[in-house]
C-alpha cells in the first residue's frame, strides 16, 4: 500500500504522513528532506543555489546527513525550495523515491509531488493544506522554540515566496493530484487533522466516499 501525502509547507503533512506510517505500520519518507539536503550541501560546498549545475552538483551526498539537524532549519527550507525548482535535480532525486516508494509492502512519502510524480499509482493521495497566515503562525512558533527571533512578517513572506516558487516552476509544480482528497487542517487540531486523514485512508482502501467534515 502506498500513501502520498502533498501539500505546501507548515501544513501539516510531515506530522500526518508520519502518524498515518504509524497507524499502517509502514515506512515514511519525508521527501522535502531531500531537498533540504541538496539546499544545506550546497551551502556547505560554497555553491550557488540558483545555477543548476551547482545544485545538480549538491545531490551527492551521503545518507548519513538527511539525520543532521540542520537540515531542519529556516534557512535550509529556502535554499530547499530554490534548488528544487531546477529540473536536473528532481531528476537525481527521482530514482531515490520512487524505489523507497515501491519497496514490498509499500510506503508513506509526504513531499509536494508524490501523488503526481513520484507515485501517481499510490492508494490513497491526500493534499493537506491551510492558510498562509495559520502556516506561518506555526513555522513562526517552531522557529521561537528553536531561538529564533525572525518576524512573523518576515516568515509570512517567505512561506508565500515559496508557495509561489514551488506551484510555479515548470517540473513537477506542486498542484494536487486529480484524485487526492483535500485536507484543509486550518483550523484543526493535530489529533483532529490526523483522525481524518486516516478516515480518507480507510475510504479510498475501501473504495467509498471521502467522509465530510
Amino acid at each position: 500500500m502506498i500513501i502520498a501525502v502533498d501539500g505546501p509547507a507548515a501544513s501539516g503533512k510531515g506530522t500526518i504522513a508520519k502518524a498515518l506510517a504509524k497507524h499502517y505500520g509502514l515506512p515514511h519518507l519525508d521527501t522535502g528532506l531531500l531537498y533540504r539536503a541538496v539546499g544545506e550541501n550546497v551551502r556547505r560546498l560554497e555553491l550557488n543555489p540558483e545555477i543548476e549545475a551547482d545544485a545538480v552538483a549538491a545531490c551527492d551526498f551521503d545518507d548519513s546527513l538527511l539525520d543532521d539537524p540542520a537540515l531542519r532549519g529556516d534557512e535550509t527550507g529556502k535554499l530547499a525550495s530554490i534548488v528544487s525548482a531546477h529540473p536536473l535535480v528532481r531528476a537525481a532525486l527521482l530514482h531515490r523515491q520512487k524505489r523507497f516508494a515501491r519497496q514490498p509492502g509499500g510506503a508513506v512519502l509526504d513531499g509536494r509531488d508524490i501523488g503526481t510524480v513520484i507515485a501517481p499509482e499510490a492508494d490513497a493521495k491526500l493534499f493537506v493544506r491551510a492558510t498562509p497566515t495559520i502556516r506561518a503562525k506555526r513555522r513562526h512558533a517552531e522557529l521561537r522554540m528553536r531561538g529564533s527571533t525572525v518576524s512573523l512578517d518576515r516568515v509570512l513572506a517567505d512561506i508565500r515566496a515559496r508557495d509561489l516558487r514551488d506551484s510555479m516552476r515548470a517540473t513537477a509544480p506542486m498542484v494536487p493530484a486529480a484524485d487526492a482528497a483535500l485536507l484543509d487542517t486550518s483550523f484543526l487540531s493535530i489529533e483532529a487533522s490526523i483522525q481524518r486523514a486516516i478516515a480518507i485512508v480507510e475510504a479510498r482502501l475501501h473504495h467509498k466516499p471521502v467522509p465530510l467534515g
